[in-house]
């Protein structure tokens, strides 16, 4: 898979499909829709959290993108277009919280997870899937949760930046900022997020008492791990790190790495495969008229 944020090939392709879209290719428009609905969707999952909501809002933009490319006269690479679309869209969503705003505290995030306690691991044959598995979303749902802590545009800057390694200028193009404030605001919610990881998570520091399988029953309880209902675990082929670059040699600090690493290890989901379907139903048959 093309990583859109990567190669100025890709911008090189992107254009020439949507000189054909323009002119009523309906395939140089699906292929479009291929190339980038993955990363539309990863980037609405990881500021919005819940499937749904992401799901939501990338049929959104897909439907945006195929109304108002009729309209783009290639003033700015294809990308930067879509994608800040896609993130004045996601940061201007809104359901149980406005995604432009932190939806909690570190502190009470900390607070929660002690909260929710240490226990034992369920009995195998009380739930659906694999033990591993439950671990598994654990891990994923909690890290992913995590960036809840942080306002809408940290978590955008973040998830380009850290999680999807987008250069300090593609990523300031995508947020419409200056390079040197996406670095800056990349700076800071690395510090956030990892002061709070070094203090305690036990994956990034191996002397906090805090590990995944001792959170699945309490995660359980509280309704926050379904087992028939999982959100990330097995909903994926590949990880981050495969498809996106590497902003490690940025990180001197051990922690810094260990921290990153763990959240490129997360999964790249795959959107449902209805999400097209719904966007491309939403066009008039009389496309691109």
């Amino acid at each position: 898979m093309d990583n859109p944020f990567s190669a100025d090939q890709a911008d090189d392709a992107d254009r020439e499909l949507v000189t054909r879209a323009q002119a009523g290719d309906r395939q140089a428009l699906d292929e479009l829709i291929t190339r980038h609905q993955p990363w539309i969707y990863n980037l609405a999952v990881r500021i919005l959290y819940t499937a749904e909501n992401a799901e939501d809002a990338s049929q959104d933009i897909l439907l945006q993108m195929m109304t108002g490319i009729r309209t783009f006269r290639g003033e700015s690479k294809f990308r930067t277009w879509l994608y800040r679309l896609a993130a004045n869209h996601i940061l201007n969503f809104k359901k149980k919280w406005a995604a432009a705003e932190p939806a909690f505290t570190f502190e009470w995030f900390a607070g929660d997870l002690d909260a929710t306690g240490l226990a034992d691991l369920p009995d195998p044959r009380t739930v659906p899937v694999p033990v591993e598995v439950l671990i598994e979303e654990a891990k994923i749902s909690c890290t992913t949760a995590m960036l809840l802590c942080l306002d809408g545009r940290q978590r955008l800057v973040y998830t380009l930046g850290e999680i999807f390694g987008v250069s300090d200028s593609v990523g300031a193009e995508v947020v419409g900022i200056t390079p040197a404030n996406f670095r800056q605001i990349l700076a800071r919610a690395r510090r956030d997020l990892y002061s709070f990881l070094e203090g305690k998570c036990g994956l990034v520091n191996e002397s906090n008492p805090c590990r995944c399988p001792k959170k699945i029953r309490g995660f359980m309880q509280r309704g926050y791990l379904k087992p028939d209902k999982l959100q990330f675990a097995g909903r994926h082929c590949r990880r981050v790190r495969e498809v996106a670059s590497s902003r490690g040699d940025e990180l001197l600090d051990a922690s810094h790495r260990l921290s990153a690493a763990l959240y490129q290890e997360h999964p790249f989901l795959e959107p449902p495969p209805e999400l097209v379907r719904k966007a491309l139903a939403g066009v008039s048959p009389g496309w691109p008229d």
